[in-house]
């Protein structure tokens, strides 16, 4: 075994052990699920630091054959797109396992349900078969049915079910896209590199064309590009705290990787004819995300809709086919993972004393919690794009792409600035300062455990905003060959 299969495995390998342990053993329960998170984030920033871009391509290769008379392979690897997202995978699971100490009820099930689904993510950014890649994408998915049902909160029922659906609706799309891709290119193969290599061959421009967009709105359910974006407030609103960190830091991400890997790469040309469109999507997200997010009341639903519009984004930088904008999308994902776990993890942590997230009854809270506020605000200006912080470089780069292809686009995109900036400010002037209610006197600051996990997430977006150089050069090296491949800007 190598790097990605033990990468991969071990949480699963954990969620298998822990419905061994009795329920009356829960720290050994944490135990295990801690050792199995610290083991994949340790071989993440192996493979990470280890990727060499000069090289670029396909690299930490393994592959085992399973049905071969089908062309079925597990076959694993990564490049300069998904070698970060991998690291990014790694840092919600290691936080996210962190701040679910306090899980009372029922640990064992839960641990073993969110190491399954984040099982699912690292195989989804490794593999280099098609079927393999659609079959993770559904293990990281399904959990998510009972993780809100079982230990969620508001409306879960109906946000549960709601996210299950529009996964299963999207995974809908893709299997006939993918069988599609299959049979017209020989019904050899679900090999990425040789469906790939038959763009230009036996993919016809009319099947791409007609294919395309059958991938993209697949994945499309996903990355919450609108309008198939509902899931998203709801599903983030009602999951428990590391559920959303998980759903919105990397499952969004898993829709957009696929719109770059499957549906880019595989169908170039399609991919040109149908940029109008997804780019012009992708813009309605982000305003709409923006403009929704103002109108919020609840914690939750304001960082939810930023999300969709953050997400509008990563849909602008795919779209506008250009070599800036793609390499702006990768990092926007990787900026936008890092800061929403970290957003949920600190309202997590309020809701747990206040057992309730609207935001008009608080204020001063500033005074009785300083690191909760440190963090909280600088996951918000990390949000609205400050110079220094993970989102103003990826946020820069869509905007150049977009200006270079659609300049109405862009100008789009750049007031969607404004907007964030509008709810962001708002939200933390609101519920962090001011004069404090008597009826918050008795809150505290953070928990150990949740201070080491804000801690750490600050210093990711600080460590991407003020050096994005090795993220940068890795995403651009794998990048450049799929823009290369679409004839778009370089």
């Amino acid at each position: 075994m190598g790097y990605l299969s033990t990468m991969t495995l071990a949480p699963f390998i954990a969620a298998l052990i822990i419905m061994l342990i009795p329920s009356q053993r829960p720290g050994l329960t944490r135990a295990v699920a801690l050792v199995a998170s610290v083991i994949s984030f340790g071989l993440s920033l192996v493979v990470f630091a280890g990727y060499d871009w000069h090289r670029a391509g396909f690299q930490f290769r393994e592959a085992y054959q399973w049905l071969p008379d089908y062309g079925i392979t597990i076959s694993l690897g990564v490049d300069g797109i998904s070698a970060p997202l991998i690291i990014l995978n790694a840092v919600v699971l290691l936080t996210g396992t962190i701040v679910s100490f306090k899980i009372a009820d029922r640990p064992k099930e839960f641990y073993a349900l969110f190491l399954v689904s984040v099982a699912g993510v690292f195989g989804v950014f490794a593999s280099l078969d098609l079927f393999i890649l659609f079959l993770t994408y559904d293990i990281a998915g399904l959990p998510m049915y009972p993780l809100i049902v079982i230990w969620g909160s508001t409306r879960k029922n109906y946000a549960a079910l709601k996210l299950t659906l529009m996964h299963v609706s999207g995974s809908l799309f893709i299997w006939v896209g993918m069988i599609a891709i299959y049979v017209q290119a020989g019904a050899k193969s679900f090999d990425l590199e040789y469906l790939a290599s038959q763009a230009h061959s036996l993919l016809t421009p009319g099947f791409q064309t007609i294919f395309f967009p059958v991938i993209f709105i697949g994945f499309g359910f996903l990355a919450a590009m609108w309008p198939l974006h509902t899931w998203s407030p709801d599903g983030h609103g009602a999951a428990p705290t590391a559920v959303s960190m998980v759903a919105a830091g990397v499952l969004m991400k898993l829709g957009a990787y696929g719109c770059i890997r499957v549906g880019v790469w595989l169908l170039p040309e399609g991919a040109m004819v149908w940029s109008p469109v997804f780019v012009t999507l992708g813009t309605i997200g982000a305003v709409y995300g923006g403009v929704m997010a103002i109108a919020q009341r609840d914690f939750k639903f304001v960082i939810a809709h930023s999300s969709v519009s953050h997400m509008g984004y990563v849909i602008v930088g795919i779209s506008t086919m250009s070599l800036v904008g793609l390499n702006g999308a990768v990092l926007q994902m990787v900026s936008h993972g890092l800061m929403t776990a970290l957003f949920f993890a600190m309202i997590g942590a309020m809701y747990d004393q206040a057992h309730t997230r609207e935001v008009g009854i608080f204020g001063g809270l500033a005074k009785n919690m300083p690191w909760y506020t440190g963090f909280f605000t600088i996951a918000c200006l990390a949000s609205l794009g400050l110079p220094g912080l993970s989102g103003f470089v990826p946020e820069l780069l869509i905007f150049l792409g977009a200006f270079q292809t659609y300049p109405m686009v862009g100008i789009l995109c750049v007031a969607t600035v404004a907007l964030a900036a509008t709810y962001m400010l708002r939200l933390v002037a609101r519920a962090f300062f001011g004069p404090l209610s008597p009826r918050w006197a008795s809150l505290h600051d953070l928990l150990p455990n949740e201070w080491f996990v804000g801690a750490f997430l600050v210093m990711t977006l600080i460590i991407v905003g003020v050096y994005p150089t090795p993220f940068l050069d890795m995403i651009n090296a794998s990048a450049a060959p799929v823009i290369e491949r679409v004839g778009g800007i370089r």
